[in-house]
């Protein structure tokens, strides 16, 4: 049965269980033609036939049943057509027609029935597929590192993708924990291969160096070797990605170091309610955003898109996310504002932050997105003050 089929788990696989018929009074619907073409043939005269009840159930058959259940109802309204047209006892011409009719109508439910039932199919099947490649690309990172707690959402433009230009990645290394959110040009499953590109070659240098600005370097590298690889133009890269790297490091985790390249700035919320932007740090004479990743041999000054230690204390949230947040637009084509959606809120967690932002942003936009988003929150947990000591009992000699 199609329409309102449930999703079940089967030794990992999911797959489309069919609801019964019985107790379902909307899915009773072509055994109800068929008792009603019964029912109207047999209540008037003989010699009048109407084929039409018995036509209309096997094309709604088609269109709600499985094919067996289409099959069993062409075949219950050809053996009442031909006991009706027996009853009638039209001219074997007509008789004829009428027949061929609704024989040729029923092959043609049948049909239907084996295309739509084969479309069901191959959509779980893409879903599954989907959500295959998205686990393997982009892993759910673990949910707490020490004393931050990790959350991470994930929203495809493209509906039926799971999977599109935005990424992000985390990796406990001997340095720190450190963290990547980039969009890569490019969105959908076109965007893929890229991302897969960035990813590895993060997880790769966030083990293998100990400044956050070598892994920026080294991503780019990878970047520009695959552009190379892909015949792109010599020493220039059709493929660029904006990203952020943040990194909690291992000996001082409460502060942040951040490296940006060309990508919009992290979030930080205190434990006090208050926002603010992490913005890379202008020096005389150098540019405050370095330029996206593959696109580093176009600059013409130097900027490396860093952010001098910024504090990180015990309470505080730490937001990355890509532009598919911040240019949401409402129907007036107005963005959406991070800052004001943010301002005065307290999150008891990382995953309740991301949950509101993307419910603000769904609202903002009617629900109509227009970009990928991805999504990572780091908070480290609050202080827990220490229980007061009970005051000593007063020695037995003692009077109050």
């Amino acid at each position: 049965m199609r329409g309102d089929g449930q999703r079940e788990t089967d030794g990992g696989r999911t797959r489309v269980r069919a609801i019964p018929v019985i107790g379902r009074p909307p899915w009773m619907l072509p055994l109800l033609l068929v008792l009603l073409g019964l029912a109207v043939n047999l209540l008037t005269p003989a010699d009048v036939f109407l084929s039409a009840p018995f036509i209309a159930a096997s094309l709604v058959a088609a269109a709600l049943w499985t094919f067996g259940g289409t099959a069993v109802t062409v075949a219950a309204s050809t053996v009442a057509v031909v006991a009706l047209l027996v009853r009638a006892g039209l001219h074997p011409t007509e008789s004829t027609v009428r027949l061929v009719t609704n024989a040729t109508v029923g092959v043609l439910a049948l049909v239907l029935s084996r295309v739509l039932h084969h479309s069901e199919v191959s959509a779980a099947s893409a879903h599954q597929v989907a959500e295959a490649v998205q686990l393997a690309v982009l892993p759910v990172p673990p949910g707490r590192v020490g004393d931050l707690r990790i959350a991470v959402r994930y929203e495809a433009a493209q509906a039926h993708a799971r999977i599109g230009g935005d990424l992000y990645g985390v990796q406990r290394t001997p340095y720190g924990l450190r963290l990547l959110v980039a969009d890569v040009r490019g969105k959908g499953t076109e965007a893929v291969g890229t991302v897969t590109v960035v990813l590895g070659a993060f997880r790769e240098a966030a083990e293998a160096e100990a400044d956050l600005a070598a892994v920026a370097d080294r991503v780019e590298h990878a970047l520009l070797r695959e552009a190379g690889q892909r015949q792109a133009w010599p020493g220039r890269s059709e493929e660029f990605a904006t990203a952020v790297f943040a990194e909690v490091p291992a000996g001082a985790p409460g502060s942040l170091r951040i490296v940006n390249r060309g990508h919009p700035p992290p979030v930080l919320l205190t434990g006090r309610g208050e926002v603010r932007l992490l913005e890379p740090d202008t020096e005389p004479g150098t540019e405050a955003y370095a330029l996206p990743l593959g696109l580093g041999d176009l600059a013409v000054g130097p900027g490396n898109g860093r952010t001098e230690p910024v504090p990180f204390p015990p309470g505080s949230l730490l937001l990355l996310h890509t532009d598919g947040l911040t240019e949401a637009r409402n129907a007036a084509d107005v963005f959406y504002d991070l800052a004001e959606g943010l301002r005065g809120q307290r999150f008891t967690g990382p995953a309740a932050l991301l949950d509101h932002l993307l419910a603000e942003a769904g609202a903002h936009t009617g629900g109509h997105q227009g970009d990928d988003m991805a999504l990572l929150a780091v908070m480290r947990d609050p202080e827990v003050p220490e229980p007061a000591e009970p005051p000593e009992p007063p020695a037995a000699g003692d009077r109050p």
